[in-house]
């Protein structure tokens, strides 16, 4: 039985940080543990004893990591602001490693847009995301098929994805995140032109 309390996402389980899962816990490799859900970045004030939403989070993180190891390996979530990706990084400081494969799809990049940034020694793929989810849009970028994924169960199919994501190549232009800053737009309403 893995628990996440011996693994790199113990202490952000601990913090209260790990939120809306869909999959929260083993997977079909022996010793890992899976995360499907949000990560909060910046919590709101809390008055009293209520429970609010966090202001900000890594939303839809797809993420795996081993038992007895104290880093991610590889996390794929989505941001609303590219401007959060410093918090990104303080809030996973001592859990990301230099080695590691990050991808952060951003709500208010150019959809053409692919590059690599740093947060520190921390290097981020940072990709477009509209109207879509991080699952497809890291399904899509692995060439992988759903039909690849019908025999697995949730943990199964996480395992795989992240396998996949690690495996690949992506050599995207290296800029810094100061000039990734200047390059973003406007943050798009998600609300907009939906249907009340």
């Amino acid at each position: 039985m893995t628990a996440i309390e011996n693994t790199a996402l113990g202490r952000l389980d601990k913090e209260g940080r790990l939120l809306n899962a869909v999959l929260k816990g083993e997977t079909a490799k022996p010793g890992r543990f899976g995360f499907r859900g949000d990560i909060a970045l910046k919590f709101q004030a809390q008055l009293a004893d209520e429970k609010r939403p966090p202001e900000y989070s890594i939303e839809q993180v797809l993420t795996i990591v081993q038992e007895g190891e104290s880093t991610i390996p590889v996390l794929a979530g989505y941001l609303h602001s590219l401007a959060y990706l410093t918090e990104v990084g303080s809030v996973l400081d001592g859990a990301l490693r230099p080695d590691g494969r990050y991808f952060m799809f951003c709500n208010n990049i150019d959809l053409l847009a692919k590059y690599r940034t740093k947060v520190g020694d921390i290097s981020f793929h940072i990709l477009p995301c509209d109207e879509s989810t991080v699952w497809k849009e890291m399904m899509g970028l692995a060439g992988l098929d759903k039909n690849d994924f019908k025999k697995f169960d949730a943990g199964g199919k996480l395992d795989y994805l992240l396998n996949a994501a690690v495996a690949l190549d992506v050599s995207y232009e290296e800029i810094t995140y100061e000039d990734g800053l200047k390059r973003m737009g406007p943050v798009k309403n998600r609300n907009q032109n939906r249907p009340v």
